[in-house]
């Protein structure tokens, strides 16, 4: 069980080959001029979103792989569980409908006729199969040759109860959303029914909750962030992305770590 077809696609083009889309997503974000100053300049981490689910057999290798990502500093590694496999004799319980939501989103931008799991969408721009490991490897490479993935952001801790989200000017950018996401750093599930019935699976920077806190529209942008909810519910993090209005390339993120995974 991979792809899922989707009504609100059909009659979309599958955009099918991905460097192919690579280099689609890259004209779509403005000349390779542009492109060079952001590959040659300073860059967020590489955001890279895993849909996945503990009803899809096909996904815990990548849900594996995700977690030697999440290592890396210089990715943000994401586990957005989607909700449409819950049908099929296991309810994910992690399972957002916000996290579905975001993912038809990225098929919109990307022309896609399906949404499907395990699904790596790669900062905003790409999609490859999750469980790939090595091709996930060489897409990661070649994104970040064709993002704008370059603006400084950040997000800063003042005290237990507070952090700031930070964002610098840059004008001639796209107007982007700024969302914030809560996670947990991992769980192990012993899953009872379904495809994976029977097996024990562990996951790693688990999605728990997706919020768009503002806007960004060029100039520097502060927006105060109250972390006293998410400590109280034990989030071990969030992390913030800015991105294209409406969907579509990341131009930064950033991550706070609120206690070392378990």
């Amino acid at each position: 069980m991979v792809f899922v077809p989707d009504a609100a696609y059909m009659g979309w083009t599958m955009h099918g080959i991905r460097q192919t889309g690579l280099v689609a997503a890259a004209l779509a974000l403005g000349s390779i001029a542009a492109l060079g100053t952001a590959a040659a300049g300073g860059r967020s981490p590489t955001v890279v979103e895993l849909f996945t689910s503990q009803g899809c057999s096909s996904c815990p290798p990548a849900d594996r792989y995700l977690g030697k990502l999440a290592q890396r500093d210089d990715i943000i590694a994401l586990s957005f569980h989607v909700d449409y496999w819950d049908y099929i004799g296991w309810k994910d319980t992690f399972a957002l409908p916000q996290a579905t939501a975001r993912q038809r989103q990225h098929g919109r931008f990307l022309n896609a006729r399906y949404v499907y799991t395990p699904e790596m969408i790669i900062d905003g721009i790409v999609d490859v199969v999750g469980s790939q490991s090595d091709e996930v490897e060489k897409t990661i490479a070649a994104a970040r040759l064709a993002t704008q993935n370059s603006l400084s952001v950040g997000l800063v801790a003042s005290g237990q109860d507070h952090a700031t989200i930070k964002i610098d000017g840059r004008s001639g950018m796209p107007a982007a959303d700024v969302w914030l996401i809560e996670f947990d750093a991992k769980h192990t599930v012993d899953v009872r029914r379904g495809e994976n019935s029977g097996q024990r699976l562990t996951y790693h920077n688990v999605v728990r909750t997706i919020r768009k806190v503002g806007h960004w529209r060029g100039v520097a942008t502060e927006i105060p962030v109250d972390l006293t909810p998410m400590r109280e519910t034990g989030r071990d993090g969030c992390v913030v992305i800015v991105q294209k209005e409406h969907g579509g390339p990341v131009f930064g993120a950033a991550r706070l770590q609120f206690a070392s995974p378990n």
